[in-house]
């Protein structure tokens, strides 16, 4: 596994994971196919450019890719209060059966016990009660009145719209394009978009060349739209998402590693659930939240190998990346993107970062 080497002062600078980005390279609708996406290729010592498509002929027979299987709902509601004051609803997370921490615009409108309707392509209304205010997120702990005895969740598609990010303001992308091939389980407010590039028959190709699949879950939340405020990043504090990791998928990355194979995480959030997993010193199955923060010098014990796309500014994700192949290598990465003018964020190109050695090249940074 990596031993991430002792970061800088500079590492540990908010200012120091800054970028320009030109607004242009914000890409506002998917690649199609989704496997057209472009793909900076990254080793020890080297980059290329290819496309994503080519991801078989880039691995090695035996490798893992480890895949994050949740769904993303459709978290955004709209609603009035009992004055006829339009509300706006964005979901969280569930903490208790029909009860969810939301984001709430106006908020400040919105005392204790303040009621909310919602209306939606369905024969009844749904209601939500306010019941707190939840100072970490700023957002309002909702309790919902579900018809029936059912979850909100079982009828969330009558009534709510698959939230795109914020940077994203004139798409044309239908809703599935927004989930992975692959979603399975319920509960993300935002897509693991590493993961948006994989089709179905190119994770065919992948299984006819050797090239093994894993799976685990992490509901992307509320982290997803903290930005880091503090200067000094060791100081900050993640937003805890909720995380399973299987033993079956244990067991396939012991296995993985015992016959040389090496462990590939498709997307930050694979990276969140395995190292989480793994904060005792050897990965275990896990089922609960993880609030770990990767920034460089951080000690790797699973992850080899990472697929993402690439980042926003000062984020928390750039931070996690820096950890992999060093904060000066990743930025210059970045600017040869740019520069080939790739396309940023969700809906964006992707890089793979294979197996490095990470002294290695924080000592070529140094020169």
């Amino acid at each position: 596994m990596f031993s991430g080497s002792l970061p800088s002062q500079e590492d540990c600078l908010l200012s120091a994971y800054d970028y320009e980005l030109p607004q242009e390279l914000i890409a506002q609708n998917p690649a199609v196919p989704r496997d057209s996406a472009r793909l900076l290729v990254v080793d020890s010592t080297h980059y290329s450019h290819q496309r994503f498509f080519e991801l078989p002929q880039l691995l090695q027979p035996g490798d893992l890719l480890v895949m994050n299987n949740t769904k993303v709902i459709p978290a955004r509601l709209y609603g009035r209060k009992s004055s006829g004051a339009s509300i706006e609803v964005l979901l969280l997370e569930e903490r208790q059966h029909n009860q969810w921490l939301a984001l709430v615009k106006p908020g400040k409108r919105l005392p204790l016990g303040a009621k909310i309707v919602f209306e939606g392509n369905a024969s009844y209304s749904l209601n939500a009660t306010v019941l707190a205010t939840d100072a970490a997120t700023g957002g309002r702990l909702l309790q919902f009145d579900v018809p029936g005895g059912m979850s909100l969740i079982q009828i969330l598609d009558k009534y709510g719209q698959v939230p795109l990010p914020p940077y994203i303001t004139d798409s044309q992308a239908a809703g599935d394009q927004y989930q992975t091939v692959y979603a399975q389980q319920p509960g993300a407010v935002a897509a693991p978009t590493a993961g948006l590039h994989f089709t179905p028959e190119l994770l065919i190709q992948l299984q006819n060349k050797g090239i093994k699949t894993a799976f685990v879950t992490l509901h992307v939340g509320v982290g997803t739209f903290r930005p880091v405020e503090v200067e000094d990043i060791t100081t900050h504090t993640m937003h805890g998402e909720w995380v399973e990791v299987s033993a079956d998928t244990v067991t396939q990355i012991h296995q993985t590693q015992a016959q040389g194979g090496r462990v590939i995480a498709v997307g930050t959030t694979v990276v969140r659930s395995l190292e989480g997993a793994a904060t005792s010193g050897q990965l275990q199955p896990f089922c609960g939240k993880t609030d770990l923060f990767i920034y460089p010098g951080y000690r790797w014990r699973v992850v080899e190998g990472l697929i993402t796309n690439f980042h926003l500014p000062k984020s928390s994700l750039l931070m996690l990346v820096s950890a992999l192949i060093g904060r000066q290598r990743l930025l210059a990465l970045y600017q040869e993107a740019i520069a080939h003018r790739y396309r940023f964020y969700s809906f964006g190109d992707a890089m793979l970062l294979l197996p490095v050695d990470l002294s290695t090249i924080e000592r070529k940074d140094r020169k």
